[in-house]
């Protein structure tokens, strides 16, 4: 078949998926799933276009998300917040893990650390339920907000991430641990976010890993299995060909910050908080260069982000303490602060908060 015959085929199989879904009731407008033409070509994809096959494949996602935890996977959105949460540090610390740039297909980069896995020892500040919950938005924003906003800034469908798991220092032990959360974790991205995981990198992977892999790989599809690259400490060619050296961190062989945040807690978005107001009366400019990945305001100013759910394609006045934060997603270019009413922000402000990369913010005051 044709590239041109094989596209204007899956435009028809599209087409008569939308409409079944919709008429058998199993997709209505406004689900939280998404009814947009690159969430229903995921299902399809998973499937090979087999129309039953994904129909019943969205019929199961949505009956999960409906029940996932006693209360459905939109109540849970609502009340944790993957990027900022009280557990958010000791969860950060135990499973280092945050999205940074992008690959040069647009995907967004997903980061992960394991050398500090350490259960036992999180365990002790956060429940072993409240963890998993915690995965679960964590898996949900990658559908809900990271992919949108990728999509935006590339102009085109972006549909899946680039992971990279670095397992240096990691060892059998450690695999023990997360071995029932690793199975799990699985399961809910085939089965209830299919195809959102374009490719994923293995690297330093320990003389173990052969072992390891052999009790993973039954987990998951062939089809899974075949985007995975397992590579040793002599990884850094195989990924500057995939991704720009100014997109991926030094760490791993690019030339940008590392960029793993210590400040991802709302501890640290306090800190900021704070450090804004104090210094609320001084003058600022039109825009600023910095090397930053967080914003603050207080009551008085607003905030449009295009990579934040609740800031989406809107101005949101932003209220209180508790509203401020600092979200480490650094894939998008820009943000804007809007000022409600005329205030000032510091340039000190913006060398104050640390993070990889290059960022344009603008601030248009009244």
């Amino acid at each position: 078949m044709s590239g041109e015959s094989e596209d204007h085929w899956q435009v028809q199989a599209l087409e008569a998926f939308r409409k079944q879904v919709f008429n058998e009731g199993i997709l209505h407008d406004g689900d939280s799933v998404g009814t947009d033409d690159e969430t229903l070509l995921r299902f399809l994809r998973a499937r090979k276009f087999d129309l039953l096959a994904a129909k019943k494949m969205l019929k199961d996602c949505q009956e999960w998300r409906k029940t996932v935890e006693g209360v459905g996977i939109d109540e849970l959105y609502k009340a944790i917040d993957p990027f900022n949460y009280p557990e958010r540090g000791a969860v950060f610390e135990c499973w280092p893990m945050w999205f940074h740039k992008t690959d040069k297909k647009g995907r967004p980069l997903n980061i992960h650390y394991f050398s500090g896995m350490n259960l036992p020892k999180l365990y002790e500040v956060c429940t072993p339920e409240r963890h998993w919950q915690s995965i679960l938005v964590n898996a949900e924003c990658l559908a809900r907000e990271i992919l949108p906003a990728a999509t935006r800034k590339a102009g085109q469908p972006i549909g899946s991430v680039f992971v990279i798991v670095d397992l240096k220092g990691f060892g059998l032990s450690q695999f023990w641990q997360m071995k029932t959360l690793a199975r799990k974790s699985f399961q809910i991205s085939q089965d209830y976010f299919p195809e959102t995981m374009g490719q994923l990198a293995i690297v330093n992977a320990p003389s173990i890993f052969p072992v390891i892999w052999g009790m993973i790989k039954p987990w998951i599809s062939k089809e899974t299995a075949d985007k995975v690259d397992i590579l040793g400490s002599d990884y850094k060619d195989v990924l500057l060909k995939l991704i720009d050296a100014d997109c991926l961190p030094s760490s791993l062989g690019g030339t940008t910050l590392d960029g793993r945040p210590s400040w991802m807690g709302i501890c640290k978005a306090e800190d900021i908080f704070q450090y804004f107001v104090e210094n609320a009366n001084r003058q600022f400019s039109s825009s600023h260069e910095l090397n930053g990945k967080a914003f603050a305001c207080d009551s008085r100013a607003q905030i449009k982000h295009c990579g934040h759910r609740k800031y989406n394609d809107r101005w949101s006045p932003v209220s209180g303490r508790s509203k401020v934060r600092g979200w480490y997603c650094d894939f998008l270019d820009s943000i804007t602060i809007f000022c409600g009413t005329p205030i000032s922000l510091a340039d000190s402000l913006f060398k104050y908060v640390a993070g990889a990369g290059h960022w344009k913010v603008n601030i248009l005051g009244t």
